[in-house]
């Protein structure tokens, strides 16, 4: 299934944290806080400003990026987990 966001949507999907285990401490998965990191999967046009022009996203498939904690929508594609959110959203492109 192909999934286009439209606007200055980004569809984003987590990456996954490192498990790293300190003193033998084993955190189960429903303790674990979201991942703060995520890859963009794809993007809207961009967008529009008073005038009637589009505006660019600065964000491009591909890059990776900080988001905030309850950023954004859920949603299920296929099998896998991703997050809508407007380019607003996105904190900073790690590069």
């Amino acid at each position: 299934m192909k999934v286009v966001p439209l606007h200055d949507r980004v569809l984003l999907k987590r990456l996954e944290e490192k498990e790293v285990k300190k003193g033998g401490i084993i955190i189960p998965d429903t303790a674990k806080e979201k991942p703060l990191e995520a890859e963009v999967i794809a993007v809207g046009k961009g967008r529009r400003a008073e005038d009637g022009s589009v505006l660019p996203m600065e964000v491009k498939k591909g890059d990776k990026v900080l988001l905030g904690k309850y950023s954004g929508t859920e949603v299920t594609i296929g099998d896998e987990e991703h997050v809508i959110v407007r380019e607003d959203e996105i904190l900073a492109i790690i590069s």
